[in-house]
């Protein structure tokens, strides 16, 4: 029972990895780095499907094996997440909201940010 969760948890994330294609306020890849742990513990065919698919794969390994995220992935989530700050600046939310969203992005951007690029010193 348990793998079948694990392996349902790993479909849905696939799911919303797969609309993130289509859908530009979506993300792929944090969603398939979640299909590829669940799946990692509910069905290794899944697995290895997400880490070796064309698409998905290298930016899944790269999580896995170094933390690291690419420079391109880096300046889509943060002009995304500037693209979401002014939409909000835009629709005139109250204050604190503004100051929530704009902390929790400000903190998002800092993370990705300060990943690395490629492989740590191998």
């Amino acid at each position: 029972m348990r793998r079948g969760l694990w392996t349902a948890l790993g479909v849905v994330a696939a799911a919303l990895g797969l609309i993130g294609l289509v859908l530009p306020v979506m993300p792929t890849v944090p969603f398939m780095i979640v299909a590829a742990f669940a799946f990692g513990r509910g069905s290794p065919r899944l697995r290895r499907w997400t880490i070796e698919h064309r698409t998905f794969g290298p930016p899944v390994r790269r999580w896995e094996e170094d933390g690291a995220i690419s420079r391109r992935h880096k300046a889509f989530a943060v002009v995304g997440m500037a693209g979401s700050m002014a939409l909000g600046l835009f629709l005139g939310l109250p204050a604190l909201a503004l100051a929530t969203q704009a902390a929790c992005l400000g903190g998002a951007s800092l993370f990705v940010l300060t990943r690395p690029d490629g492989p740590r010193g191998r």
